[in-house]
């Protein structure tokens, strides 16, 4: 049996486990597991890479140096824990390839917490964003300002004041918010400028580009208006966001500079308002279309029993958010902003990607771009008493997220910015360090329903003339219906494949993968191939087969390698038409640590 209808790619890169990161336009891959990494920190037990053996009479042994009763140097020891550096060197980059891919010309708001913005780690944080710009991802930077602000008005013995999610933005409070704002787009700007240590790069030669730093822009890119009055409450000079100069901010990325966004936007008559930094981070991702939004926050996501949550479906989220409308004035505002309706009736546009939809209200508190439609650029604002007494833990920060998937970005990331290295460790391992939520990973997988059998049908039938799939019976289909998996849009069923378990062998067989002509070069193929690798080790099996006459080379790119007919369970192998002449392949599955769960999809 064979996949069919998959996208023409280059051999070069394997195709794997990648729905956490990308989208279906990308060439995603993974085979670098987080959990195999941190249980295997030492170097002589790291996965893959054998022990090395030096001969004694290798290396420096010259006259002079200490020979032990081995008759090994002891520089043999040095050159081998370096030889193992060289080798991990090398394997993390041949292995980080599809996320530079991946990642590549995308972009990502990230959203630095104020938390975070006076901690030593925002060195290392800031670091890791030259880096990652460096290799080609677009970053518009929006950082928190309400601790330093806070900080700033207990030094002029003033008193913060907030209702709800809002600062009141009195004169001082406004003062003290131009004071941090300005000082902190000074320091970002300064520790961005440098550039990376030229110490070692000098024996490739000499170029003008090494004392370039990084362009950073900001400006007056967020219009804003006034609050007001709400509920007899006067909001003072706290703003809210009109709109995002898409546009200019889109002509900075694409002269390769940083955006830096703040948090204070200018209304039409000129004034400088103070808006809520989650606000404008959200409406910034909605408006931009950004492939994702980080937030980099002082903490990890945790459950009940103080594990993390490594990833939550957005339909989770939304349930677990709603459930605590009644205790959360967040959640009860994430409730007035997002209708369920909005997450059950997604509008897909040709290449399977949801529409956005336009958010109704602004927090509970409505209002329109003045030509009748609603503002698709309203953002969701958090803060407060709520998060600064972290009264229901990251709660305000999971309602953010879901309500920016909700609006289109298929993926946000909220990290823990204490841990050293999180946005590489997110960015670039298949199971991350964070939370994620996400709206499109396996959206539309479903496991196959006798209502379905035509459709499948209609996709396997061109692929059995051809002679790319053997011919199944509608008796057979039927007996096999509950091994299969359908991929359903607006009611159609756009693609099929099905995993049979070999419980005994601990393994499972690879079939019919089959894509409809119109769906195809978006992904599906390979969403399917994912989720059954995740249902495969769901079932305890760890190892999957295939057999295939003419798609060998999709199965190869996504780590697949040929193996003989004996690797096959015997079960299977009494059932192999041999006149086929059929090409054998394996893959070994890696221990999952990703967190996402597959049960809602069985549903």
């Amino acid at each position: 049996m064979a996949a069919a209808a998959a996208a023409s790619l280059s051999p070069c890169t394997p195709i794997q486990n990648h729905q956490r990161h990308i989208q279906s336009k990308f060439i995603p891959c993974c085979s670098f597991s987080r959990s195999n990494f941190n249980k295997n920190r030492s170097i002589g037990k790291f996965v893959g890479i054998q022990s090395l053996k030096i001969s004694p009479f290798e290396g420096n042994n010259r006259p002079g140096n200490k020979i032990n009763v081995l008759g090994e140097t002891e520089n043999a020891g040095i050159e081998a824990s370096n030889a193992v550096k060289d080798e991990l060197f090398v394997r993390f980059f041949r292995e980080s390839w599809p996320y530079f891919l991946a990642h590549r010309g995308s972009t990502f708001v990230i959203l630095i917490s104020a938390e975070i913005i006076d901690s030593p780690n925002l060195d290392h944080i800031l670091m890791d964003i030259s880096l990652l710009h460096g290799l080609g991802i677009k970053f518009v930077l929006v950082p928190g300002t309400h601790v330093q602000i806070d900080q700033l008005l207990a030094e002029r013995k003033c008193e913060p004041k907030y209702v709800g999610s809002y600062r009141i933005t009195d004169a001082d409070s406004l003062s003290a918010a131009m004071n941090a704002s300005g000082r902190i787009r000074i320091m970002i700007e300064a520790k961005l400028s440098p550039g990376p240590s030229l110490s070692g790069i000098r024996r490739h030669g000499d170029n003008s580009r090494w004392y370039d730093g990084v362009s950073v822009a900001s400006g007056n890119f967020l219009a804003v208006k006034r609050r007001g009055v709400v509920e007899g409450i006067d909001y003072a000079s706290t703003g809210e966001v009109k709109k995002i100069d898409v546009s200019r901010i889109r002509e900075r990325l694409d002269q390769d500079s940083i955006v830096l966004l703040s948090n204070l936007g200018y209304s039409s008559s000129g004034e400088v308002l103070n808006c809520n930094t989650y606000e404008v981070a959200t409406a910034c991702a909605l408006a931009l279309g950004a492939e994702k939004l980080i937030c980099i926050i002082d903490g990890p996501i945790l459950d009940e029993y103080g594990r993390l949550i490594r990833f939550l479906t957005l339909q989770d989220a939304d349930m677990l958010i709603r459930k605590r409308a009644k205790q959360s004035e967040t959640a009860a505002n994430y409730v007035k902003a997002v209708a369920q309706e909005d997450l059950a009736c997604a509008i897909f546009d040709p290449n399977g990607k949801a529409f956005p939809r336009a958010p109704k209200f602004q927090n509970g508190v409505g209002f329109d771009n003045w030509s009748g439609l609603w503002s698709t650029e309203q953002g969701f604002a958090i803060g407060g008493q709520e998060r600064l007494g972290r009264l229901n833990g990251y709660l305000s920060e999971l309602a953010a997220a879901a309500f920016v998937c909700s609006g289109g970005v298929q993926r946000v990331h909220l990290l823990d910015g204490t841990m050293g290295g999180v946005l590489l460790k997110e960015l670039f391992q298949r199971d991350g360090v964070g939370t994620m939520v996400a709206s499109d990973l396996y959206e539309g997988i479903r496991m196959a329903r006798v209502t379905d059998l035509d459709g499948i049908k209609r996709l396997l039938l061109p692929l059995e003339e051809s002679g790319i799939l053997i011919k199944r019976t509608e008796e057979e289909l039927l007996q096999a219906l509950d091994s299969f998996i359908v991929v359903e849009r607006e009611g159609h069923i756009i693609a099929c494949s099905a995993l049979f378990p070999f419980f005994k062998d601990k393994c499972g067989e690879v079939a019919a993968i089959a894509v409809s002509p119109e769906c195809r070069g978006q992904g599906q193929g390979d969403k399917l191939l994912d989720y059954i690798e995740k249902k495969a080790s769901f079932l305890g099996l760890q190892m999957l087969f295939l057999l295939t006459t003419r798609t060998a080379d999709w199965f190869v790119r996504r780590g697949f390698t040929e193996c003989s007919i004996e690797s096959i369970p015997e079960e299977r192998r009494k059932r192999i038409n041999i006149s086929r002449r059929s090409k054998y392949y394996m893959k070994r599955l890696l221990p999952d640590g990703s967190g996402i769960r597959l049960d809602n999809a069985y549903a």
